[in-house]
């Protein structure tokens, strides 16, 4: 239940979500004749426009939690396993099409692939079943052991973990397969801005990991700013943002990590 609840809150409260939610408080406020409540929701609705479309802010959050967690060093030592996160295949997309269509974060999966020839020793734990509403396309860990396969990674060295619809469920089965399989101290990959709370998980369950973040949308130079030139690239950035910020405090909120934000 938490799953569909956490899934129908942010499809409301993402900020395009938003704007429009309170201009159409605005347009009935303006019907029933309540001017004040009229005038606070559009000018609400203005702001969350301007904030998300034409400012760098979005960009400065998220680079706030890809600069959090630096990746681990791995001199002189080789990892037992390496586990991925899923998100980064186009399920309904593949299902329809075939193939291996990636999402912006298909990264996590390419320098999973460069890691894993770099360690041939290694397991590959890949973490990701259906998070979609209906339930009803193969999950990334499915995708991700066929992409892997195809690509000379033998089956032998693949854990799938195919049960998980999100952050919280990744960490808890996973925690269950590396104990099954007697494997630990594994390097964890996944997007550079979902690492800390990747890790919050991770270690409020007793599992050492060593980070690799990777899939990067920041230059690491964003500065707070106007920016005019691509509202659609501003507006993708605010949203990934601070559905990343609202995952942090509502885990740590619910006592799944012990801070708001680890590092």
């Amino acid at each position: 239940m938490t799953f569909y609840i956490s899934k129908i809150f942010w499809l409301l409260t993402q900020p395009l979500s938003l704007a429009f939610l309170l201009l159409v408080i605005g347009l009935v406020a303006g019907w029933l004749r309540w001017g004040r409540i009229r005038t606070l929701a559009s000018a609400a609705a203005a702001i969350v426009l301007f904030l998300t479309l034409f400012t760098s802010t979005g960009a400065v959050l998220l680079q706030v939690l890809e600069d959090r967690i630096p990746r681990a060093d791995l001199a002189g030592s080789s990892p037992a396993c390496i586990i991925t996160l899923g998100g980064g295949f186009e399920s309904e997309i593949i299902a329809a099409r075939g193939g291996f269509e990636m999402t912006q974060a298909g990264d996590r999966f390419v320098e999973t692939l460069r890691l894993a020839r770099e360690f041939p020793e290694a397991r590959i734990l890949i973490s990701g079943g259906d998070g979609s509403f209906s339930g009803a396309y193969e999950g990334d860990a499915v995708v991700g052991a066929r992409f892997f396969e195809a690509f000379g990674v033998a089956a032998t060295r693949l854990i799938r973990e195919e049960g998980s619809r999100d952050t919280f469920e990744n960490a808890g089965n996973t925690g269950a397969l590396l104990a099954a399989n007697g494997l630990q101290d594994c390097l964890l990959v996944t997007s550079a801005f979902h690492m800390p709370r990747s890790v919050g998980l991770f270690r409020k369950l007793g599992l050492a990991v060593r980070p690799w973040p990777t899939d990067y949308r920041t230059s690491g130079r964003a500065g707070l700013g106007l920016d005019f030139t691509q509202p659609s690239a501003n507006s993708q950035l605010m949203t990934t943002a601070l559905r990343e910020w609202t995952g942090l405090l509502f885990y740590y909120l619910a006592g799944r990590t012990h801070t708001f934000l680890p590092q």
